[in-house]
């Protein structure tokens, strides 16, 4: 048995073998610690500036509208240009809007709108990252390792959820906003090496058909791939009720724990911590088999923990449930990214990922703004309640068609494999 899990731990790591993945893996770790510092730094000054949860949500709100706006046409971008130059871009512009807004708050005439302006600045430019960054990912390693590298980047993301939070919670209880943004600007300077460091890169594909027919092309694959639109309807669903949790953390902190920077930032640093276990479990044990069975349950999980996090009163408990937060949110997450990587063909992936990221970042600013609300008329816990509750109901809608699409999904997964044999042996010959 132990053989057993040593193989299967090692399996999980198999994607740290290609030189160009691990470039690519630290960079973003460096960078992305530094955008969560910012981003706990941004909630506290905004709250502290005006005590408002509307206004956190209205902040959130300005962030992300634009990654629904505009992710069709970053989607073809990802299929036509080269993403390693448009990575590239996408480092350099939020390098120099953190340091504007890091010089505005160190000065002393940073106001809120400063905050909102940077902040839809920043939604303009992840419009194109977030889509860029993940068809990027599926070039660094071939499809067997496919699901090890989805897993590690996303462990990645949730160890910088871990220690940018707890990192950028004490910098502003020790010195202040202002240089948890300028931090975040030097952070970029990472990514920007690690890009020049990856030799090898997929020549780009330009897709046949006119910018709309190849939006149309992208929707119409999902809307009749049921395992892939499937999925992302759940993604939308827990996007928009749940994922919004994080934007309540400085009211819940404050208003019901009675509690400081410090605080907020080890209770999200819990979350990361949950996190990291969950796609480390996943990527031992998960199955491509079973990943829909992962993402039912997790959903699921999901939305019980946040109800469950309604209830705490006292900050050991909180903490407690923060672990469970995280570890059910990116299992749910992991699970359905590797899935829908598993099945959508490659001259179609950025386009398809840009979707994924429309489902779950880009209906964010309505669920943003809509938690907002509801936590200035009827108080966070309530808020959280009622995003858990809708989470598990669309963890059991998902439940009760799971058979029917996890056979449509095996078929798939086998079709795209022979597809990818005929390839690599038309290539040998």
């Amino acid at each position: 048995m132990s053989a057993r899990l040593e193989g299967k731990l090692s399996s999980a790591f198999h994607a740290l073998k290609y030189r160009n993945f691990k470039f690519f893996l630290g960079a973003q770790l460096i960078s992305l610690v530094g955008t969560y510092v910012q981003n706990v730094a941004q909630a506290w000054l905004v709250y502290r500036l005006t005590g408002s949860a509307t206004l956190l949500g209205l902040i959130a709100f300005s962030g992300q509208i634009s990654i629904f706006v505009l992710t069709p046409l970053t989607g073809i971008v990802a299929d036509s240009k080269s993403r390693k130059h448009i990575l590239f871009a996408t480092q350099i512009a939020p390098m120099l809007l953190s340091l504007v807004l890091a010089v505005l708050t160190l000065s002393g005439r940073v106001q809120v709108w400063h905050v909102f302006v940077v902040a839809a600045l920043l939604g303009i430019v992840n419009a194109f990252d977030y889509p860029v960054r993940q068809a990027f990912v599926a070039e660094l390693v071939t499809k067997e390792d496919l699901m090890s590298a989805v897993t590690l980047n996303s462990s990645m993301i949730n160890s910088a959820r871990t220690i940018g939070p707890g990192i950028g919670g004490l910098l502003v209880a020790g010195i202040g906003e202002g240089w948890c943004f300028l931090a975040n600007a030097l952070s970029y300077i990472a990514v920007i090496v690690g890009l020049f460091l990856i030799r090898a890169e997929s020549s780009p594909r330009k897709p046949a058909q006119h910018f709309r027919a190849g939006v149309a092309e992208a929707f119409h694959f999902v809307r009749h791939t049921g395992p892939v639109g499937g999925l992302m309807v759940l993604l939308g669903l827990i996007s928009f009720m749940g994922l919004r949790y994080e934007i309540l953390m400085p009211v819940y902190t404050r208003e019901i724990l009675h509690g400081g920077p410090t605080e907020f930032g080890l209770l999200m640093g819990a979350s990361g911590i949950g996190a990291i276990f969950g796609s480390l479990m996943l990527a031992t044990f998960g199955d491509v088999r079973t990943l829909g069975d992962w993402a039912a349950l997790a959903a699921a999980g999901f939305g019980g923990t946040l109800v469950l996090l309604s209830f705490s009163h006292t900050f050991p408990f909180a903490l407690g449930v923060m672990l469970l937060i995280g570890f059910a949110m990116v299992t749910e997450l992991d699970a359905s990214n590797t899935l829908v990587q598993r099945i959508v063909p490659d001259d179609l992936r950025g386009r398809v990922m840009a979707i994924w990221t429309m489902m779950l970042t880009g209906l964010a600013p309505f669920g943003s703004l809509l938690v907002g609300i509801l936590a200035q008329h009827f108080t966070a816990r309530r808020t959280f309640a009622a995003g858990g509750m809708a989470c598990i109901m669309a963890a059991m809608g998902f439940g009760f068609s799971l058979p029917i699409l996890q056979r449509e999904a095996r078929k798939l997964i086998l079709r795209r494999e022979r597809a990818d044999r005929d390839v690599v042996v038309a290539h040998d010959q």
